[in-house]
């Protein structure tokens, strides 16, 4: 099964196994490249409950684009909203969002996510079929987990790629005043590797990403990538920290923002589909 999730993640590096049919898609370009979506695989998360974990390619190294939830960001049947990204940030982003798999949904079933970028149309199906189920909250060989991941240093925890905007922290902000964002991360410093290589000093053992998810306008990170200063460990963690970044928006309006807190495994998990947790923030930007 690990196999397979690692192949199924350079063949989307590739840009070539998630079309399903398709023509291969052109290489990736700083510009005018497609969008592809990348389905990670599904999970069991307790009693009866399946998700769909997905991630994206954009081939275009340098463009972002904004693609409106509608005919060229679309998720079917029961969409076209089922809380995708609409904004989409160069080269591959893995499991950004998950999709609640709806109630007898069976192996014959399928959802397609069609983009519609530059010009080019992508669609790839998501399945329960077997080969493709995953553990995210738990690479088996190691029993690593996910990092915890809090926007309030007493506040719910989050672990795992289960974000969504209906759990999403909410804040308010102005145009004229740079928005400070604060997250607290935990983890058990165990971590997945292919070639086991012992944890080095000079790697943080839990990173945190920031990015625009959706929104009218442009969003300014000081820093999307910004420094987790360690901090008195609690309960059972091994390591803890905080993370602090201020951002802009250049129009008023409605915005998610999105935030991947990476354990020492870095991005992606190594193709394992662990170890990360994912969150979202709403931000209400007044004028």
């Amino acid at each position: 099964m690990r196999i397979l999730c690692r192949l199924c993640i350079v063949c989307a590096l590739s840009g070539s196994a998630l079309q399903f049919g398709q023509s291969i898609p052109e290489p990736r370009k700083e510009f005018g490249a497609s969008i592809t979506g990348a389905f990670e695989g599904w999970y069991e998360s307790g009693a009866g409950a399946r998700g769909f974990l997905v991630g994206y390619y954009n081939r275009n190294t340098q463009e972002e684009l904004d693609i409106p939830i509608g005919p060229n960001n679309r998720i079917e049947p029961g969409g076209p909203d089922m809380g995708q990204p609409t904004h989409f940030l160069p080269t591959r982003k893995f499991g950004m969002f998950v999709i609640p798999v709806p109630k007898g949904f069976t192996a014959e079933d399928k959802l397609t996510w069609t983009i519609y970028a530059n010009g080019k149309s992508t669609i790839i199906p998501l399945r329960l079929h077997p080969d493709y189920l995953i553990s995210p909250f738990s690479e088996i060989a190691v029993n690593n987990t996910p990092p915890i991941l809090k926007f309030e240093e007493s506040g719910t925890a989050v672990q795992g790629p289960i974000g969504s905007s209906t759990n999403a922290a909410v804040r308010t902000a102005s145009l004229s005043n740079p928005l400070a964002l604060t997250v607290w991360v935990a983890d058990d410093m165990k971590y997945t590797s292919a070639s086991n290589v012992p944890i080095s000093s000079l790697r943080p053992p839990v990173t945190v990403v920031w990015s625009k998810y959706r929104g009218p306008g442009t969003v300014s990170f000081d820093s999307v990538r910004p420094t987790v200063e360690p901090v008195a460990a609690s309960g059972n963690a091994a390591f803890s920290g905080r993370a602090t970044t201020k951002v802009k928006f250049s129009e008023a309006g409605e915005y998610l923002l999105h935030v991947t807190a990476n354990d020492y495994s870095g991005d992606g998990g190594l193709g394992f589909q662990c170890c990360w947790t994912t969150g979202l923030v709403r931000v209400s930007v007044q004028p």
